[in-house]
């Protein structure tokens, strides 16, 4: 038994619901007759619409293009023609513009003999800009935009690389399938990264929880002689926030309003690592992504590669229907996800995982008034007091609350799992942040 390690600062220990989906390996989606495409993929501002009703698309056609540094392109994830470009609701609330593509057609890359590009012959700059023209976002849930996570400050030396293998979220065992039968891409992945950012040392993070992902990338680092250190981590949520990470890893503390560059890091998540392999090595830009399926209301929980712009019901028809009506959807994990009841949602870059809930884990009692117990600052990870600024919050005092750490908030859930009060800490501290930049406080 070997020693691991974790964060010391709040964090909770929720059940983890991985056995309904860990064993299994990752399987295709069937692709959609028709795709809904959002241009509104990512962190930052929508990609402008190329497209037109009635075009003809083919796979992996350029038809969003990023408006600034901070957005990211869009592709067509099959070919066919634009039914219609219409307004649509994203699972995190966000109404925008989306391509609708009837599938029709023959795929260009799907299915066929892929020449690998040799990338150790390309620059860092021609590593960089196809990742950008690629459309490469984090998969881990954030979506910020890749290559300016990778954009290194003139004069910055990049210390640590960090892999994201934690996948600490209930339910999800979309990263921990990659990374076993993903190996050696994902290694390559790293490498390309490498050439990038020249770290001085690259560390993988993954949870005890996952020995066999640990086990397998252990052999694979050693046989390949990398220069890469895979560390098995104590299981507490949310260690997978890079910023919980870093301090499990590397014991260093992300400043208020910082980055992890301003401690000399960079992390990126296992399915974003998996994406650039992709995207330098096979030419493809992010068009697809393992999503997984589960829940108890599911009849066959799964692991699914999914084109983006799935509707979501098709992935539960996928998935054998419901054994019994859940009482809620949730795109994402359940502690950071977003309820959701439209089965024509797509699928899009940020969809890590849907999950339907049955009435026994939704649990949802009646709101108490505050104990004063103090839970909720035990749990949480950036040191907070969440009661504090909930009831500033809820009085409309949005200054006093930036004052108490608001925006150093990670919407993590912690408070509000531990609070035997039941009050809604997390949709507070959404409010809160909504309300200060209308007031632009």
């Amino acid at each position: 038994m070997r020693n691991t390690i974790t964060f010391a600062r709040g964090g909770v220990h929720p059940h983890d619901y991985k056995s309904l989906t860990d064993k299994i390996p990752i399987k295709n989606a069937p692709i959609p007759a028709e795709s809904i495409i959002p241009m509104h993929q990512h962190m930052g501002s929508p990609a402008e619409c190329m497209v037109q009703q009635g075009d003809t698309v083919r796979e992996g056609m350029l038809i969003g293009k990023a408006t600034s540094a901070f957005s990211a392109n869009i592709h067509s994830p099959v070919p066919g023609v634009v039914k219609e470009i219409k307004q649509v609701y994203l699972p995190n609330g966000v109404k925008g513009k989306a391509v609708v593509v009837a599938f029709e057609g023959e795929f260009d890359q799907s299915g066929k003999l892929q020449e690998l590009l040799n990338w150790k012959d390309m620059s860092k700059t021609d590593l960089m800009d196809r990742i950008k023209q690629m459309g490469i976002v984090g998969l881990g849930g954030a979506t910020f935009p890749t290559p300016i996570k990778f954009s290194v400050r003139e004069g910055t030396q990049i210390e640590y690389f960090v892999v994201n293998g934690v996948e600490c979220e209930p339910f999800l065992t979309a990263d921990h399938r990659l990374m076993l039968e993903k190996t050696d891409d994902i290694l390559t992945g790293i490498q390309i990264v490498e050439r990038i950012l020249t770290p001085r040392k690259i560390l993988i993070g993954i949870e005890e929880n996952k020995p066999d992902a640990i086990l397998l990338m252990e052999e694979a680092v050693k046989d390949k002689g990398l220069d890469i250190e895979v560390i098995p981590l104590k299981m507490k949520y949310p260690q997978g926030d890079e910023k919980q990470l870093l301090v499990s890893l590397i014991d260093r503390q992300v400043p208020s309003g910082g980055l992890p560059m301003d401690i000399g890091a960079v992390v990126s998540n296992v399915g974003t690592i998996f994406a650039i392999y992709e995207a330098v090595v096979l030419n493809k830009p992010l068009i697809e992504r393992i999503v997984t399926v589960s829940g108890y209301c599911l009849k066959n929980p799964a692991n699914l590669k999914v084109r983006l712009g799935t509707k979501i019901g098709e992935l539960i028809e996928e998935c054998g229907g419901f054994a019994h009506a859940p009482a809620k959807l949730i795109s994402g994990g359940p502690m950071m996800g977003f309820a959701f009841a439209d089965p024509d949602t797509p699928v899009t870059k940020g969809v890590s995982g849907i999950i339907a809930l049955s009435k026994k884990e939704v649990k949802s009692p009646s709101e108490t008034p505050c104990i004063a117990c103090g839970r909720c600052i035990a749990s949480c990870p950036m040191g907070l007091s969440p009661t504090v600024i909930y009831k500033w919050i809820e009085h409309g005092e949005y200054e006093e609350a930036l004052a108490e750490g608001l925006m150093d908030c990670k919407e993590c859930g912690c408070c509000g799992y531990v609070c035997p009060a039941h009050i809604p800490l997390v949709q507070g501290m959404k409010l809160g942040k909504i309300m200060t930049r209308k007031k632009k406080i």
